[in-house]
């Protein structure tokens, strides 16, 4: 008995030698594939990313093709979140120090840095419009998630053309269904740009409600469409909005809303998703989902597929 028990247990011991090995081997090899240079935020169909499996705990920006995600380049810039457009990116970067905050880095075509935005809070969100114009960031200045009771965000839009930058939007002028409408608790998070760089849309908080709010960055006001949206990400084409629905206290579920029609459609993502959506054309959405970037089909049709190991806040360059 002490025998079979001894052999089983030297068995168990190779078994989990050879996992073990198996797994360091496939980390070598993943990591034999990362080229490491500056990035070309111009090459177009290349999909940028945040590196959620780097040495130490840094995220850094990375990017591949999408018939190869396997091969990564990656950049070296330390970040937590990361957008692009049009050769110019946000990179949200933890501050460390007595005071611990967040930067803003604004950065060029070759992710050199260009401005620094210092920041409170913890990063959350980043977003660049299509042409590279308008900056957006959502940073937590107070509890670490949406799930927190009384979390408190900062939201702020940047407008490279000009360099006027706003590090909270919430004193924008706000009208919910029809008035004026004023409250302490108002906060503001995931901006996403139309391609006129002018017409926004963002979550506002308040009162128990999250709602879909259209901005006007021109004449500087703000309303509110919808409830129950959270996180929205604007397709290519400008017809639809991808975003994440509360289905239950802790958990969201990713929906497609039509803006001709406001007909909302639950995507083939069943799990939770706590992420700002982003489009990978104008019939995919794709999003972070424990440490990996998926894709899935916008009209609520087919399954989730995976796009890039250990990956996060994904663009695809256009």
């Amino acid at each position: 008995m002490k025998r079979a028990l001894a052999l089983a247990l030297g068995l168990l011991v190779l078994v989990g030698v050879a996992v073990g090995y198996s797994t360091f081997a496939a980390d070598r090899n993943e990591e034999a594939t990362v080229e490491r240079r500056p990035l070309d935020l111009t090459a177009r169909g290349r999909l940028v990313f945040v590196d959620t499996n780097r040495a130490g705990g840094h995220r850094t920006v990375a990017d591949t093709g999408l018939d190869t995600p396997a091969a990564r380049v990656d950049s070296g810039l330390r970040c937590e979140r990361f957008a692009v457009g049009a050769g110019t990116g946000v990179c949200l970067q933890t501050r460390g120090g007595p005071l611990p905050g967040t930067d803003a880095l604004i950065v060029d075509a070759n992710t050199n840095v260009k401005r620094r935005i210092e920041l409170a809070g913890t990063p959350s969100r980043a977003r660049v419009s299509a042409s590279g114009n308008m900056v957006s960031w959502t940073v937590f200045v107070s509890g670490e998630s949406y799930n927190k009771t009384g979390f408190s965000t900062w939201t702020g839009i940047l407008d490279t053309r000009t360099d006027y930058t706003l590090i909270n939007i919430e004193a924008i002028p706000l009208t919910v269904d029809g008035k004026p409408y004023h409250s302490p608790d108002v906060n503001y998070w995931g901006v996403t740009f139309a391609a006129d760089d002018n017409r926004f849309y963002a979550t506002v908080g308040t009162k128990g409600h999250t709602y879909l709010v259209e901005g006007d960055y021109a004449n500087w006001e703000a309303h509110t469409i919808r409830d129950g949206v959270e996180c929205p990400s604007l397709s290519p084409d400008g017809t639809r909005i991808a975003f994440k629905k509360r289905s239950g206290k802790s958990t969201w579920r990713l929906h497609v809303l039509d803006l001709a029609t406001m007909r909302e459609t639950p995507l083939a993502e069943h799990a939770n998703v706590d992420d700002q959506a982003a489009w990978l054309d104008d019939n995919t959405v794709m999003y972070g989902r424990d440490r990996n970037i998926y894709a899935v089909p916008a009209d609520g049709t087919g399954a989730p597929r995976l796009l890039v190991t250990k990956g996060a806040s994904p663009t695809l360059l256009r």
